[in-house]
Protein backbone atom coordinates (compact mmCIF):
# COMPACT_ATOMS: atom_id res chain seq x y z
CA UNK A 1 0.00 0.00 0.00
CA UNK A 2 1.45 3.41 -0.94
CA UNK A 3 1.48 6.71 1.55
CA UNK A 4 -2.00 7.88 0.02
CA UNK A 5 -3.68 4.89 1.16
CA UNK A 6 -2.50 5.35 4.85
CA UNK A 7 -3.22 9.26 4.29
CA UNK A 8 -7.09 8.23 3.42
CA UNK A 9 -6.70 6.02 6.50
CA UNK A 10 -5.89 8.26 9.05
CA UNK A 11 -8.36 10.90 7.74
CA UNK A 12 -11.13 8.20 7.38
CA UNK A 13 -9.98 7.04 11.12
CA UNK A 14 -10.96 10.54 12.51
CA UNK A 15 -13.81 11.56 10.94
CA UNK A 16 -15.72 8.39 12.04
CA UNK A 17 -14.20 8.91 15.45
CA UNK A 18 -15.82 11.81 15.89
CA UNK A 19 -19.49 10.41 13.82
CA UNK A 20 -19.21 7.68 16.47
CA UNK A 21 -18.52 9.80 19.28
CA UNK A 22 -21.45 12.58 18.58
CA UNK A 23 -23.78 9.52 18.71
CA UNK A 24 -23.41 9.25 22.31
CA UNK A 25 -23.07 12.92 23.36
CA UNK A 26 -26.53 13.08 20.58
CA UNK A 27 -27.86 10.34 23.19
CA UNK A 28 -27.07 12.14 26.18
CA UNK A 29 -28.64 15.63 25.26
CA UNK A 30 -32.18 13.40 24.36
CA UNK A 31 -31.77 12.04 27.93
CA UNK A 32 -31.34 15.48 29.16
CA UNK A 33 -34.29 16.93 27.26
CA UNK A 34 -36.06 13.85 28.50
CA UNK A 35 -36.95 12.79 25.03
CA UNK A 36 -39.06 9.49 24.89
CA UNK A 37 -36.93 6.03 23.89
CA UNK A 38 -38.37 5.81 20.43
CA UNK A 39 -36.36 8.85 19.70
CA UNK A 40 -33.32 7.63 20.18
CA UNK A 41 -32.82 5.24 17.40
CA UNK A 42 -34.42 8.31 15.47
CA UNK A 43 -30.90 10.04 15.66
CA UNK A 44 -29.14 7.29 13.26
CA UNK A 45 -32.45 7.23 11.25
CA UNK A 46 -32.02 10.72 10.73
CA UNK A 47 -28.18 10.70 9.97
CA UNK A 48 -28.76 8.27 7.10
CA UNK A 49 -31.49 10.13 5.42
CA UNK A 50 -28.98 12.20 3.29
CA UNK A 51 -27.52 8.72 1.92
CA UNK A 52 -31.04 7.29 0.72
CA UNK A 53 -32.56 11.30 -0.60
CA UNK A 54 -29.12 12.00 -2.14
CA UNK A 55 -28.18 8.75 -3.45
CA UNK A 56 -28.57 10.09 -6.93
CA UNK A 57 -26.47 13.29 -6.48
CA UNK A 58 -23.10 12.02 -4.29
CA UNK A 59 -21.67 9.86 -7.14
CA UNK A 60 -21.99 12.49 -9.27
CA UNK A 61 -20.55 15.17 -6.98
CA UNK A 62 -17.87 12.88 -6.05
CA UNK A 63 -16.68 12.29 -9.57
CA UNK A 64 -17.02 15.74 -10.55
CA UNK A 65 -14.00 16.82 -7.95
CA UNK A 66 -10.46 15.05 -7.29
CA UNK A 67 -11.66 12.66 -4.31
CA UNK A 68 -9.94 14.24 -1.84
CA UNK A 69 -10.97 17.74 -2.21
CA UNK A 70 -14.72 16.14 -1.82
CA UNK A 71 -13.41 14.83 1.26
CA UNK A 72 -12.67 17.72 2.58
CA UNK A 73 -15.29 19.93 2.10
CA UNK A 74 -17.90 17.22 3.28
CA UNK A 75 -15.86 17.16 6.47
CA UNK A 76 -16.62 20.49 7.19
CA UNK A 77 -20.33 19.94 6.71
CA UNK A 78 -19.88 17.82 9.72
CA UNK A 79 -18.38 20.09 11.44
CA UNK A 80 -20.89 22.56 11.01
CA UNK A 81 -23.76 19.95 12.40
CA UNK A 82 -21.78 19.39 15.47
CA UNK A 83 -21.82 22.97 15.72
CA UNK A 84 -25.20 23.58 15.24
CA UNK A 85 -25.43 21.13 19.01
CA UNK A 86 -23.33 23.38 20.71
CA UNK A 87 -25.46 26.10 19.66
CA UNK A 88 -28.66 24.01 21.21
CA UNK A 89 -30.66 23.11 17.98
CA UNK A 90 -32.33 20.12 18.20
CA UNK A 91 -30.18 16.71 18.22
CA UNK A 92 -32.04 15.35 15.61
CA UNK A 93 -31.73 18.28 12.74
CA UNK A 94 -28.19 18.54 13.99
CA UNK A 95 -26.86 14.76 13.69
CA UNK A 96 -29.44 15.04 9.96
CA UNK A 97 -26.59 17.56 8.95
CA UNK A 98 -23.73 15.31 9.84
CA UNK A 99 -25.23 12.30 8.34
CA UNK A 100 -25.92 15.12 5.10
CA UNK A 101 -21.83 15.49 5.35
CA UNK A 102 -21.25 11.53 5.32
CA UNK A 103 -23.47 11.34 2.34
CA UNK A 104 -21.71 13.01 0.15
CA UNK A 105 -18.03 11.87 2.07
CA UNK A 106 -18.99 7.91 1.36
CA UNK A 107 -18.45 7.81 -2.39
CA UNK A 108 -15.69 9.61 -2.53
CA UNK A 109 -13.95 7.49 0.41
CA UNK A 110 -14.19 4.35 -1.00
CA UNK A 111 -14.46 5.28 -4.92
CA UNK A 112 -10.53 6.55 -4.32
CA UNK A 113 -9.51 3.33 -3.11
CA UNK A 114 -10.61 2.29 -7.34
CA UNK A 115 -8.76 4.89 -8.52
CA UNK A 116 -5.23 4.41 -6.46
CA UNK A 117 -5.34 0.53 -6.17
CA UNK A 118 -5.59 -2.17 -8.19
CA UNK A 119 -8.62 -5.12 -8.34
CA UNK A 120 -6.24 -7.58 -6.12
CA UNK A 121 -5.79 -5.07 -3.48
CA UNK A 122 -8.90 -4.20 -2.50
CA UNK A 123 -9.76 -6.56 -0.37
CA UNK A 124 -6.76 -6.12 2.13
CA UNK A 125 -7.45 -2.10 1.12
CA UNK A 126 -10.98 -3.07 2.49
CA UNK A 127 -10.06 -4.90 5.16
CA UNK A 128 -7.60 -2.37 6.37
CA UNK A 129 -10.24 0.40 6.38
CA UNK A 130 -13.16 -1.64 7.88
CA UNK A 131 -11.14 -2.72 10.68
CA UNK A 132 -9.65 1.18 11.26
CA UNK A 133 -13.67 2.03 10.71
CA UNK A 134 -14.56 -0.57 13.17
CA UNK A 135 -11.82 0.97 15.32
CA UNK A 136 -12.84 4.11 15.37
CA UNK A 137 -16.25 2.88 16.04
CA UNK A 138 -14.51 1.69 19.40
CA UNK A 139 -13.06 4.47 20.29
CA UNK A 140 -15.72 6.87 19.16
CA UNK A 141 -18.56 5.11 21.29
CA UNK A 142 -15.46 4.82 24.74
CA UNK A 143 -14.99 8.05 23.80
CA UNK A 144 -18.47 9.82 23.69
CA UNK A 145 -19.43 7.72 26.53
CA UNK A 146 -15.95 9.10 28.49
CA UNK A 147 -17.01 12.45 27.56
CA UNK A 148 -20.68 12.28 29.24
CA UNK A 149 -19.08 10.57 32.08
CA UNK A 150 -19.69 13.11 35.18
CA UNK A 151 -16.15 13.09 36.60
CA UNK A 152 -14.91 13.26 32.87
CA UNK A 153 -17.38 16.52 32.09
CA UNK A 154 -16.22 18.18 35.26
CA UNK A 155 -12.56 17.80 34.47
CA UNK A 156 -13.08 19.15 30.91
CA UNK A 157 -15.35 21.97 32.16
CA UNK A 158 -12.68 23.31 35.08
CA UNK A 159 -10.44 23.77 32.05
CA UNK A 160 -10.05 27.85 31.43
CA UNK A 161 -8.71 29.69 28.84
CA UNK A 162 -7.47 32.77 30.40
CA UNK A 163 -8.92 35.75 29.53
CA UNK A 164 -10.92 34.66 26.91
CA UNK A 165 -14.73 33.28 27.59
CA UNK A 166 -15.67 30.50 25.42
CA UNK A 167 -19.32 30.00 26.90
CA UNK A 168 -18.74 26.39 27.84
CA UNK A 169 -20.77 26.00 30.65
CA UNK A 170 -22.14 22.00 30.40
CA UNK A 171 -20.88 18.67 29.88
CA UNK A 172 -22.79 18.24 26.52
CA UNK A 173 -20.90 21.52 25.35
CA UNK A 174 -17.66 20.85 26.77
CA UNK A 175 -18.05 17.13 25.08
CA UNK A 176 -18.70 18.97 21.65
CA UNK A 177 -16.00 21.28 21.50
CA UNK A 178 -13.54 17.87 21.69
CA UNK A 179 -15.72 16.42 19.29
CA UNK A 180 -15.10 19.58 16.84
CA UNK A 181 -11.60 19.64 17.19
CA UNK A 182 -11.34 15.29 16.14
CA UNK A 183 -13.54 16.67 13.22
CA UNK A 184 -10.54 19.87 12.22
CA UNK A 185 -8.01 16.82 12.63
CA UNK A 186 -9.65 14.76 9.93
CA UNK A 187 -10.00 17.98 7.27
CA UNK A 188 -6.55 18.50 7.96
CA UNK A 189 -5.35 14.81 6.61
CA UNK A 190 -7.82 15.43 4.06
CA UNK A 191 -6.11 18.07 2.80
CA UNK A 192 -2.99 15.85 2.63
CA UNK A 193 -4.68 13.42 -0.23
CA UNK A 194 -3.26 13.06 -3.15
CA UNK A 195 -5.05 13.60 -6.49
CA UNK A 196 -4.82 9.90 -8.10
CA UNK A 197 -5.21 11.73 -11.75
CA UNK A 198 -8.79 9.84 -11.97
CA UNK A 199 -11.14 12.19 -14.25
CA UNK A 200 -14.38 11.15 -15.22
CA UNK A 201 -16.40 12.69 -18.20
CA UNK A 202 -18.19 16.05 -17.53
CA UNK A 203 -20.99 15.39 -14.70
CA UNK A 204 -24.71 15.92 -14.97
CA UNK A 205 -26.02 18.87 -13.32
CA UNK A 206 -29.45 18.19 -14.56
CA UNK A 207 -31.48 17.11 -11.17
CA UNK A 208 -33.93 14.79 -13.47
CA UNK A 209 -31.04 13.22 -16.12
CA UNK A 210 -28.89 12.76 -12.50
CA UNK A 211 -31.36 10.60 -11.39
CA UNK A 212 -32.15 8.87 -14.44
CA UNK A 213 -28.64 8.13 -14.41
CA UNK A 214 -28.82 6.53 -11.17
CA UNK A 215 -31.69 4.61 -11.55
CA UNK A 216 -29.84 3.12 -14.68
CA UNK A 217 -26.81 2.21 -12.61
CA UNK A 218 -29.19 1.18 -9.59
CA UNK A 219 -30.64 -1.54 -12.00
CA UNK A 220 -27.21 -2.74 -13.74
CA UNK A 221 -26.02 -3.10 -10.16
CA UNK A 222 -28.45 -5.19 -9.37
CA UNK A 223 -29.27 -7.08 -12.90
CA UNK A 224 -25.30 -8.35 -12.40
CA UNK A 225 -25.56 -11.91 -10.99
CA UNK A 226 -22.48 -11.30 -8.83
CA UNK A 227 -23.43 -7.62 -8.19
CA UNK A 228 -26.93 -8.67 -6.89
CA UNK A 229 -25.75 -10.79 -4.50
CA UNK A 230 -23.21 -9.23 -3.13
CA UNK A 231 -25.12 -6.03 -2.96
CA UNK A 232 -28.08 -7.70 -0.96
CA UNK A 233 -25.51 -9.07 1.20
CA UNK A 234 -23.84 -5.34 2.80
CA UNK A 235 -27.46 -4.19 2.64
CA UNK A 236 -28.63 -6.47 4.67
CA UNK A 237 -25.42 -6.35 7.29
CA UNK A 238 -25.18 -2.29 7.22
CA UNK A 239 -29.43 -2.32 8.06
CA UNK A 240 -28.70 -5.01 10.86
CA UNK A 241 -25.48 -3.49 12.26
CA UNK A 242 -27.31 -0.18 12.53
CA UNK A 243 -29.81 -1.53 14.87
CA UNK A 244 -28.01 -3.74 16.64
CA UNK A 245 -26.18 -0.30 17.87
CA UNK A 246 -29.42 0.87 19.87
CA UNK A 247 -30.11 -3.05 20.86
CA UNK A 248 -27.18 -3.65 22.40
CA UNK A 249 -27.37 -0.37 24.23
CA UNK A 250 -31.18 -1.04 25.31
CA UNK A 251 -30.25 -4.69 26.01
CA UNK A 252 -27.02 -3.54 28.57
CA UNK A 253 -29.51 -1.49 30.66
CA UNK A 254 -32.38 -3.94 30.93
CA UNK A 255 -30.12 -7.47 31.24
CA UNK A 256 -26.95 -6.05 32.28
CA UNK A 257 -28.07 -3.18 34.37
CA UNK A 258 -25.19 -0.71 32.61
CA UNK A 259 -25.45 3.25 32.43
CA UNK A 260 -25.57 4.89 28.92
CA UNK A 261 -21.62 5.85 29.28
CA UNK A 262 -20.91 2.17 30.20
CA UNK A 263 -23.47 0.35 27.48
CA UNK A 264 -21.25 2.28 25.11
CA UNK A 265 -18.45 0.05 25.97
CA UNK A 266 -20.19 -2.87 24.52
CA UNK A 267 -20.96 -1.24 21.18
CA UNK A 268 -16.92 -1.11 20.99
CA UNK A 269 -17.29 -4.75 22.07
CA UNK A 270 -18.68 -5.58 18.88
CA UNK A 271 -16.79 -3.26 16.95
CA UNK A 272 -13.90 -4.95 18.30
CA UNK A 273 -14.98 -8.12 17.02
CA UNK A 274 -15.69 -6.43 13.62
CA UNK A 275 -12.32 -5.41 13.09
CA UNK A 276 -10.99 -9.15 14.42
CA UNK A 277 -13.11 -10.61 11.75
CA UNK A 278 -12.49 -8.10 8.74
CA UNK A 279 -8.72 -8.13 9.38
CA UNK A 280 -8.81 -11.85 8.79
CA UNK A 281 -10.78 -11.37 5.93
CA UNK A 282 -8.37 -9.41 4.65
CA UNK A 283 -5.86 -11.96 5.22
CA UNK A 284 -6.95 -15.54 4.16
CA UNK A 285 -10.07 -14.55 1.71
CA UNK A 286 -9.46 -13.54 -2.12
CA UNK A 287 -11.33 -11.59 -4.10
CA UNK A 288 -12.33 -14.68 -6.11
CA UNK A 289 -13.23 -17.00 -3.01
CA UNK A 290 -15.56 -13.88 -1.11
CA UNK A 291 -18.98 -15.97 -1.74
CA UNK A 292 -17.60 -18.45 0.60
CA UNK A 293 -18.10 -16.45 3.28
CA UNK A 294 -21.97 -16.06 3.29
CA UNK A 295 -23.03 -19.43 5.94
CA UNK A 296 -21.55 -17.09 8.18
CA UNK A 297 -24.40 -14.82 8.25
CA UNK A 298 -26.66 -17.39 9.27
CA UNK A 299 -24.23 -18.42 11.79
CA UNK A 300 -24.61 -14.85 12.86
CA UNK A 301 -27.92 -14.18 13.37
CA UNK A 302 -28.36 -17.68 15.50
CA UNK A 303 -25.58 -16.44 17.94
CA UNK A 304 -27.55 -12.72 18.32
CA UNK A 305 -30.27 -14.80 20.01
CA UNK A 306 -28.07 -16.10 22.64
CA UNK A 307 -28.24 -12.84 23.86
CA UNK A 308 -31.47 -13.43 25.46
CA UNK A 309 -29.89 -15.77 27.95
CA UNK A 310 -26.90 -13.59 28.89
CA UNK A 311 -27.04 -11.36 32.18
CA UNK A 312 -23.28 -11.28 33.15
CA UNK A 313 -20.68 -8.89 31.37
CA UNK A 314 -17.92 -12.39 32.12
CA UNK A 315 -20.33 -14.03 28.91
CA UNK A 316 -21.82 -10.65 27.33
CA UNK A 317 -18.09 -9.64 26.11
CA UNK A 318 -17.06 -12.62 24.35
CA UNK A 319 -20.36 -12.84 22.82
CA UNK A 320 -20.22 -9.93 21.16
CA UNK A 321 -16.93 -10.05 20.04
CA UNK A 322 -17.79 -13.50 18.53
CA UNK A 323 -20.96 -11.69 16.77
CA UNK A 324 -18.47 -9.01 15.57
CA UNK A 325 -15.68 -11.23 14.24
CA UNK A 326 -18.62 -13.15 12.23
CA UNK A 327 -19.75 -10.06 10.70
CA UNK A 328 -16.66 -8.51 10.00
CA UNK A 329 -15.61 -11.57 8.31
CA UNK A 330 -18.36 -12.17 5.96
CA UNK A 331 -18.83 -8.10 5.44
CA UNK A 332 -15.09 -7.19 4.59
CA UNK A 333 -14.91 -9.94 1.03
CA UNK A 334 -18.55 -8.87 0.07
CA UNK A 335 -17.82 -5.10 0.04
CA UNK A 336 -14.71 -5.61 -1.90
CA UNK A 337 -16.63 -7.78 -4.75
CA UNK A 338 -19.00 -5.56 -5.10
CA UNK A 339 -16.44 -2.20 -5.34
CA UNK A 340 -14.77 -4.24 -8.24
CA UNK A 341 -18.29 -5.23 -9.70
CA UNK A 342 -19.34 -1.59 -9.64
CA UNK A 343 -16.00 -0.43 -10.51
CA UNK A 344 -16.22 -2.69 -14.00
CA UNK A 345 -19.87 -1.61 -14.58
CA UNK A 346 -19.40 2.44 -13.78
CA UNK A 347 -17.35 4.69 -12.21
CA UNK A 348 -16.16 4.45 -8.84
CA UNK A 349 -18.28 7.36 -7.36
CA UNK A 350 -21.49 6.33 -8.98
CA UNK A 351 -21.08 2.13 -8.30
CA UNK A 352 -20.90 3.27 -4.07
CA UNK A 353 -24.06 6.07 -4.75
CA UNK A 354 -26.17 3.02 -5.03
CA UNK A 355 -24.30 0.59 -2.43
CA UNK A 356 -25.51 3.36 0.17
CA UNK A 357 -29.06 4.15 -1.39
CA UNK A 358 -29.17 -0.09 -0.78
CA UNK A 359 -27.74 0.00 2.48
CA UNK A 360 -28.66 3.08 4.09
CA UNK A 361 -32.14 2.34 2.64
CA UNK A 362 -32.08 -0.87 4.96
CA UNK A 363 -30.90 1.10 8.26
CA UNK A 364 -33.90 3.74 7.68
CA UNK A 365 -36.46 0.53 7.42
CA UNK A 366 -35.03 -1.58 10.23
CA UNK A 367 -34.44 1.37 12.58
CA UNK A 368 -38.24 2.47 12.10
CA UNK A 369 -39.23 -1.07 12.91
CA UNK A 370 -37.01 -1.36 15.96
CA UNK A 371 -38.29 2.12 17.10
CA UNK A 372 -42.13 1.05 16.39
CA UNK A 373 -40.96 -2.11 18.80
CA UNK A 374 -39.64 -0.01 21.13
CA UNK A 375 -42.82 2.40 21.27
CA UNK A 376 -45.39 -0.45 21.67
CA UNK A 377 -42.75 -1.38 24.72
CA UNK A 378 -41.91 -5.06 23.19
CA UNK A 379 -39.47 -7.05 25.23
CA UNK A 380 -36.09 -6.40 24.34
CA UNK A 381 -35.64 -10.55 24.70
CA UNK A 382 -38.55 -10.56 21.89
CA UNK A 383 -36.79 -7.96 20.04
CA UNK A 384 -33.41 -9.81 19.56
CA UNK A 385 -34.86 -12.75 19.04
CA UNK A 386 -37.13 -11.43 15.92
CA UNK A 387 -33.44 -9.47 14.78
CA UNK A 388 -31.20 -13.09 14.82
CA UNK A 389 -34.45 -15.02 12.97
CA UNK A 390 -34.30 -12.51 9.98
CA UNK A 391 -30.85 -12.05 9.95
CA UNK A 392 -30.21 -15.75 9.16
CA UNK A 393 -33.50 -15.91 7.26
CA UNK A 394 -32.36 -13.53 4.96
CA UNK A 395 -29.05 -14.56 5.01
CA UNK A 396 -30.33 -17.82 3.75
CA UNK A 397 -32.81 -16.65 1.30
CA UNK A 398 -29.66 -14.78 -0.31
CA UNK A 399 -28.02 -17.90 -0.81
CA UNK A 400 -30.85 -19.85 -2.35
CA UNK A 401 -30.56 -16.97 -5.01
CA UNK A 402 -27.35 -16.98 -5.32
CA UNK A 403 -27.24 -21.07 -5.98
CA UNK A 404 -29.84 -20.58 -8.15
CA UNK A 405 -27.98 -17.45 -10.33
CA UNK A 406 -25.24 -20.28 -10.77
CA UNK A 407 -27.29 -23.35 -12.29
CA UNK A 408 -28.81 -20.61 -14.46
CA UNK A 409 -25.08 -19.55 -15.54
CA UNK A 410 -24.31 -23.29 -15.48
CA UNK A 411 -26.75 -24.13 -18.04
CA UNK A 412 -25.93 -21.10 -20.33
CA UNK A 413 -22.78 -21.92 -20.39
CA UNK A 414 -23.74 -25.58 -21.64
CA UNK A 415 -25.71 -24.13 -24.94
CA UNK A 416 -23.49 -22.04 -25.70
CA UNK A 417 -20.99 -25.27 -25.55
CA UNK A 418 -23.29 -27.60 -27.39
CA UNK A 419 -23.95 -24.56 -30.11
CA UNK A 420 -20.44 -24.83 -30.84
Amino acid sequence: MNRGFYTIMAAQFFSSLADNALLIAAIALLTTMQSPDWMTPLLKLFFVLSYVLLAAFVGAFADALPKGRVMFITNLIKIVGCAMMFFHVHPLLAYAVVGFGAAAYSPAKYGILTELLPAEKLVAANGWIEGLTVASIILGTVMGGALINPRIAAGLLAFDFPIIDLGIDTPAEAALCVIAVTYLLAALFNLRIPDTGARYPHQERNPIKLIADFAGCFTTLWKDRLGQISLAVTTLFWGAGATLQFIVLKWAEQSLGMPLDKAAILQGIVACGVAIGAMAAARFVPLKKSLSVMPLGIIMGIVVMAMTMVHTTLIAYPLLVLVGALSGYFVVPMNALLQHRGHVLMSAGHSIAVQNFNENLSVLTMLLLYALMVKIDLDIDIVIVLFGLFVAGTMYLIMRRHAANQREHDSLSLIGETKH
